[in-house]
């Protein structure tokens, strides 16, 4: 069974930073796209950042450019999404998603084929 494991998610005050990380098991997904995407109640999923499988393709949101950063370890099988310069805005639960087949960085979220359950990021300020 494919499973996608977000961690890192947590309260912090506006302009810090976190590291959320998304780890995958039930296969690898170092031939895959792999992207995040970000929800506030009420509102649609959202685009936040993807990265191809080599990890030299990246696309980023308008609304996060400069300040987020998407990375790959294939490795350790995990997706990583550095964010800096934190805002209340960028307040959501954060998920990671995977592509089935595929190895390009895409946006929408109709790409992606296997979801993680989500992390809380809450920025105050």
């Amino acid at each position: 069974q494919v499973q996608l494991v977000e961690s890192g998610g947590g309260l912090v005050q506006e302009g810090g930073s976190l590291r959320l990380s998304c780890t995958a098991s039930g296969r690898t997904f170092s031939g895959q796209g792999m992207g995040w995407f970000r929800q506030v109640p009420g509102k649609e999923r959202e685009f936040v950042a993807s990265i191809d499988w080599t990890g030299r393709s990246t696309i980023y949101a308008d609304s996060v450019k400069a300040r987020f950063f998407i990375s790959s370890d294939g490795a350790k099988n995990t997706l990583y999404l550095q964010m800096s310069s934190l805002k209340p805005e960028d307040t959501a639960v954060y998920y990671c998603a995977a592509r089935g087949q595929g190895s390009a960085s895409k946006s929408a979220m109709t790409d992606y084929d296997y979801w993680g359950q989500g992390t809380q990021v809450t920025v105050s300020s």
